[in-house]
C-alpha cells in the first residue's frame, strides 16, 4: 500500500514538474527552458551530490518536433509524381541491363531507400548557383547512381539509349558508368565516391577549402553548402569518421552530411544488435557536431503528441535495428503485437488504428515534410557542421523483391508480378502488355511533372550533378624562374628537396601565380627543410594566431594566420590529400586554378593513401605530389616502415599520372614548368608525382643540347658520355635519383681499374619511357605494314655499345619494365626487400646498389658476353671487397 502511494505521489510530482517546465517554455521560450535546466543540474550537484549519467544521446525521436516543422513550399503531390517517375526509371535501368546482359549488375535499394531525400533536395536545397555567385557542392551516394541518371534522363540531360546502356559505356552511343566517375563522364560527374568512406572526408576538406579560398580573398565569401549523401553502414570505414573533428573545429557551418539510414549494409544489419543512428548521434555530438534525427513519419505525429508519460518514446528506444528490420517485412498485425503489444497503454494509443494502418506508418525518411524541415534547419544553422540521421528502408517499394530484406542489396532482377506491383504502387502509366521489358517512361515537356521540376531546378540555379572547368587557362611562368637551377651549385651539396623547397619559394613570389600555389604538409615542414616558408606566406588558420608561439623570438617561428597560404594539416596523410584534391580540381569547382604542391614522406603516400590517389585521377585532380626523402636506401637510419623502394612501381597503376624520380637540380626546374604549363597552360587532365631526397650532393650544370630538355620530359636522356673512345669494352649505366651518384661513381671505377668505357644516362621517368614502349607496340599490332612506330628509349640506345645496367633506389622491376626496349639485355639493380636501420653507404651495400655492386653487374654482363674472363670477375669480387655470401637483401 505504502509503495503504491510512493509510486503515485511521485507521478504527481513529475506531472508538477512538467507542467511547470511548460509554462516556462510557453513565457520564455526554449532558451530560457534550457539554462532553468542546467541550473538545476548544478544546484542538484553541488547542494546533494546528484550525479546525473553521462548521455550524449537524445531519446528516439526526431530532433525537430512536428510544432516546429516549416511549411512545406512546393506541391507534395506533384513531387510525388515526379519521385515516383524517378523511382520507375532508375529501376528499369538495372532491371533492363540485367535482361540484356546476365550479371551486368547496378544497385536498386540504395536508392530506392533516399528518394524523398534526393527529391527534396533537388527541389528545394541544391543550389547550382546561390544568389551570390557561389554554388553547392554535392558528393551523392555512388550506389545511388541511378536515381541520379534517372533524373537527368527526366530533365532531358541524359537521352534513352545512354540509359538503355547503363553499365555499358562500350556500346554504339555510349552509355553510363557504375557508380559517379568523372573520368569517365567529365560533363556530369563531380566527385567519386563508390570507394566508401572517401565522399566524407573529401567532403570535410572540400568545406574547409572553401574557407580557405575565401580567407585568402580567392573568392567571395557566400552561402554556398557542401552536401554529402552517405550510408550508415558507409560510416564504418575510418576516413568516415576520421576528420569530423576538424570540421567542427573549423566551424564548417557550410557543411551537412546526410546519412541514409537504412539499417542494413551489404550483407545484413549495420547494427543488428544495436542502433546505428544513436551510435552515431553520439560520435558526432561527441566531436561538436549539429545533429538532427529523422526518425518518424507525421503518421508518428499525433502518437507521440499524446505520449504524455513517455512510454511510446522509451519502447521506441529500446528496439534494436535488428528487430525493426523485421518489423519492416512482417504485417502490420505482427508490429501491433510485437511492438505496441508489449504494455496495454500502447495498445490503447493505436486502437484505433487498423493493421493495414499500421503497416503504412511512414518513417522519417521517406516523409518529405520531415525531410524538409530537416534541410532547412541544416542550411539555417550557424558555428558547426551539421549531421542529419535519416531513418528508411532499404529497397522501399520493392515489396516482396526485396523490401527491407538483406538480400536486397543485391537485387538486380524483378519478376513480372513484382514489377506490376512496383508500377501500380507508384502509379506509372505503363500497360501490363509492356511491363515485361521494364520500359522507361517520360512524359511529354509539357507535362506538369517535366514543368514542374524544369522549374525548381531553374530557380535552384541549374542542373546537378554537372561538371564544368570554370576556370581560364593560366599565363606561361617566367623562365626567370628556372634558370638558376640550370647552372647547377659549383661543387655545394645540396639535396634535391631543398632544391625543390627553393624553386617553391620563388614560384610564391610570382605575382601572377604565387597567390595560386597551396603547399600542403602533413607536419613535416621542418623535416623537409620548408620553415623558410612559415615566414614568407604563414600557415593558414581560420582564427589566426591566439597566442604567442614558443619559437617568436627565432627568424623562422611557427607563424599562423587567417589569410595563411600553406595548409599544414598535421599527422594525417589522407586529410592532406583530401586538401590536394580539392585545390586540384578548385579549376572546376570553384574556377580558380589553384596549384598544390603536397609534400610528403614518400612511404605515406601509394602505399597507404592509394585509394584516394585513385580517385584522384578519376577526379582529373591536377598539381604535383611530391615525394621526399624518397627511395629505399636515401633515408638513413629510419628502417623499414619510412623508407620506400615502391612508390614509383606503384604509381605505374595511375593511368594519368606523370611520374619522375629527378637527380639533379635542372631536372627538377624542367619538371616542375612542364608541369605548370601542361596543366594550367594547356589544361591537361594530369598530375605529377615528383621524388626528391634528403640527401646533400653536388648538383652540376645542366648539359647543352636540346636533346636533354626533351629528353627530362620523355624519361631518359644521356647525362655524361665516357671519355674513353677508343675502348674495347663498352657499357651504358642508368641512374635516377640519388643512385644517379652512386652510377658515376661507378662509371668512374669502370673506366679507371677495368678499362670499360661507360656512358651514363638519367632515366628521370621509367614510367613514361613503359608507357611509350607500350603506345608503340599497341600502334604497331594495330596497323601491320605501316611504317612501325620506335619507343623513345630504343631511339635513343640505338647506337649505344655494350651491355645496359640500371641501378634504381626501387624495385627492380621498375627498369625492368622497359627492359624489352632496350637494344640487348637490361640487367637490373634494386631494393627488392625491407629497408633497414642504417646509415646510407649500408644500406646500399646491403641492397647491391651501390657503386661497387654496379661495377659487378657491369663485369657480370661483359662475362656474359665472353668479352672477359671469369678469372677478372672474380678478382674483382675480391678487390671491390663484395661477400658473395651474404643474405639476399629481397628476403632477408
Amino acid at each position: 500500500m505504502a509503495e503504491t502511494q510512493t509510486n503515485g505521489l511521485e507521478v504527481l510530482e513529475t506531472r508538477e514538474w512538467l507542467d511547470s517546465l511548460d509554462y516556462v517554455l510557453a513565457q520564455g521560450g526554449p532558451e530560457r527552458a534550457g539554462r532553468l535546466l542546467q541550473q538545476l543540474s548544478l544546484h542538484a550537484k553541488r547542494a546533494a551530490g546528484v550525479n546525473l549519467p553521462f548521455t550524449a544521446t537524445t531519446p528516439y525521436q526526431n530532433t525537430i518536433p512536428a510544432v516546429q516543422q516549416p511549411p512545406f513550399p512546393g506541391s507534395q503531390e506533384m513531387e510525388r509524381r515526379i519521385k515516383s517517375l524517378v523511382r520507375w526509371n532508375a529501376l528499369a535501368m538495372v532491371v533492363r541491363a540485367n535482361k540484356l546482359q546476365e550479371g551486368i549488375g547496378g544497385h536498386i535499394s540504395t536508392f530506392a531507400s533516399a528518394a524523398t531525400l534526393y527529391e527534396v533536395a533537388f527541389n528545394h536545397f541544391l543550389r547550382a548557383q546561390t544568389e551570390g555567385g557561389d554554388r553547392d557542392l554535392v558528393y551523392f551516394q555512388g550506389h545511388a547512381a541511378p536515381g541520379m541518371y534517372a533524373r537527368a534522363y527526366l530533365e532531358g540531360r541524359i537521352p534513352r539509349q545512354k540509359l538503355e546502356n547503363f553499365r555499358r559505356e562500350l556500346k554504339p552511343g555510349g552509355g553510363l558508368s557504375s557508380y559517379p566517375h568523372p573520368w569517365l563522364m567529365p560533363d556530369f560527374w563531380e566527385f567519386p565516391t563508390v570507394s566508401m568512406g572517401l565522399g566524407p572526408i573529401q567532403a570535410i576538406y572540400q568545406a574547409r577549402f572553401v574557407r580557405y579560398l575565401e580567407n585568402r580573398g580567392l573568392k567571395l565569401s557566400n552561402d554556398g553548402k557542401v552536401w554529402a549523401f552517405l550510408g550508415d553502414g558507409e560510416m564504418d570505414e575510418p576516413e568516415s569518421l576520421g576528420s569530423i573533428t576538424l570540421a567542427s573545429r573549423e566551424r564548417l557551418d557550410n557543411l551537412i552530411f546526410v546519412v541514409n539510414c537504412n539499417l542494413q549494409r551489404l550483407d545484413g544489419p549495420v547494427r543488428g544488435n544495436g542502433k546505428i543512428i544513436q551510435e552515431l548521434e553520439a560520435i558526432f555530438r561527441g566531436a561538436g557536431w549539429n545533429v538532427i534525427k529523422v526518425i518518424w513519419g507525421g503518421d508518428w505525429d499525433s502518437l507521440i503528441r499524446n505520449d504524455r508519460d513517455g512510454l511510446l518514446v522509451k519502447r521506441m528506444g529500446e528496439i534494436s535495428d535488428g528487430q525493426y528490420q523485421k518489423y519492416f517485412v512482417e504485417s502490420g498485425a505482427y508490429f501491433r503485437q510485437n511492438f505496441f503489444g508489449t504494455d496495454p497503454r500502447l495498445l490503447k494509443m493505436v486502437e484505433h488504428l487498423s493493421d493495414e494502418q499500421i503497416a503504412r506508418m511512414r518513417l522519417g525518411g521517406h516523409d518529405p515534410i520531415k525531410v524538409h524541415a530537416a534541410y532547412k534547419a541544416a542550411v539555417e544553422h550557424k558555428g558547426s557542421p551539421t549531421i542529419i540521421l535519416a531513418k528508411t528502408i532499404k529497397g522501399y517499394g520493392l515489396g516482396e523483391a526485396g523490401e527491407g530484406k538483406n538480400i536486397t542489396h543485391q537485387q538486380k532482377k524483378l519478376n513480372d508480378d513484382e514489377l506490376q506491383m512496383f508500377r501500380s504502387r507508384f502509379g506509372i502509366p505503363i500497360p501490363d502488355a509492356e511491363l515485361h521489358d521494364a520500359p522507361f517512361y517520360r512524359p511529354t515537356d509539357d507535362s506538369p511533372e517535366i514543368t514542374y521540376m524544369k522549374d525548381r531546378r531553374k530557380q535552384l540555379g541549374g542542373y546537378l550533378p554537372e561538371r564544368k572547368v570554370r576556370a581560364k587557362p593560366i599565363n606561361p611562368v617566367s623562365e626567370s624562374h628556372f634558370e638558376e637551377f640550370y647552372k647547377g651549385t659549383e661543387g655545394r651539396d645540396v639535396a634535391t628537396t631543398m632544391v625543390f623547397v627553393r624553386l617553391l619559394g620563388k614560384l610564391l613570389r610570382d605575382p601572377e601565380i604565387g597567390k595560386l600555389i597551396v603547399p600542403i604538409i602533413p607536419d613535416e615542414a621542418r623535416t623537409f627543410g620548408m620553415e623558410a616558408l612559415f615566414r614568407q606566406v604563414g600557415i593558414y588558420s581560420s582564427v589566426g594566431q591566439l597566442y604567442e608561439p614558443v619559437d617568436m623570438d627565432t627568424l623562422l617561428y611557427y607563424k599562423e594566420a587567417k589569410n595563411g597560404q600553406i595548409l599544414e594539416e598535421g599527422i594525417t596523410e589522407a586529410g592532406s590529400m583530401c586538401s590536394f584534391i580539392a585545390a586540384g580540381t578548385a579549376y572546376a569547382n570553384h574556377g580558380i586554378n589553384t596549384i598544390p604542391f603536397f609534400i610528403y614522406y614518400s612511404m605515406f603516400g601509394f602505399q597507404r593513401i592509394g585509394d584516394l590517389i585513385w580517385a584522384a585521377a578519376d577526379m582529373r585532380t591536377r598539381g604535383f605530389l611530391v615525394g621526399g626523402t624518397a627511395g629505399r636506401t636515401t633515408l638513413a637510419g629510419e628502417g623499414l616502415q619510412h623508407q620506400d623502394g615502391h612508390s614509383h612501381v606503384l604509381a605505374l597503376s595511375v593511368p594519368n599520372l606523370l611520374s619522375y624520380d629527378p637527380a639533379f637540380a635542372y631536372e627538377i626546374a624542367i619538371i616542375i614548368q612542364d608541369g605548370i604549363k601542361r596543366m594550367y597552360v594547356d589544361q591537361e587532365s594530369i598530375f605529377y608525382y615528383l621524388t626528391v631526397t634528403n640527401e646533400p650532393v653536388p648538383m652540376p650544370e645542366m648539359p647543352q643540347g636540346p636533346e636533354v630538355r626533351a629528353g627530362i620530359l620523355k624519361g631518359l636522356y644521356r647525362f655524361k658520355a665516357s671519355n674513353k673512345k677508343d675502348a674495347k669494352l663498352r657499357a651504358q649505366l642508368f641512374g635516377s635519383g640519388t643512385i644517379m651518384f652512386e652510377v658515376l661513381k661507378a662509371q668512374e671505377i669502370l673506366e679507371q681499374k677495368y678499362g670499360v668505357a661507360a656512358d651514363v644516362w638519367s632515366v628521370t621517368s621509367y614510367k613514361r619511357l613503359y608507357s611509350d614502349g607500350n603506345d608503340c607496340e599497341r600502334w604497331n599490332m594495330l596497323h601491320p605494314g605501316d611504317t612501325p612506330r620506335v619507343p623513345f628509349v630504343t631511339q635513343c640506345l640505338k647506337d649505344a655499345p655494350g651491355v645496359f645496367v640500371a641501378a634504381s633506389d626501387y624495385m627492380k622491376v621498375l627498369p625492368e619494365s622497359i627492359a624489352q626496349w632496350v637494344p640487348r639485355p637490361l640487367v637490373a639493380l634494386g631494393t627488392d626487400g625491407f629497408g633497414r636501420s642504417e646509415g646510407r653507404p649500408s644500406l646500399r651495400d646491403f641492397f647491391e646498389v651501390d657503386a661497387k655492386h654496379i661495377v659487378l653487374a657491369t663485369l657480370n654482363a661483359l662475362a656474359r658476353d665472353k668479352q672477359i674472363g671469369l678469372e677478372i670477375l672474380r678478382k674483382a669480387i675480391k678487390d671491390l671487397g663484395i661477400n658473395p655470401e651474404k643474405p639476399n637483401p629481397a628476403i632477408s
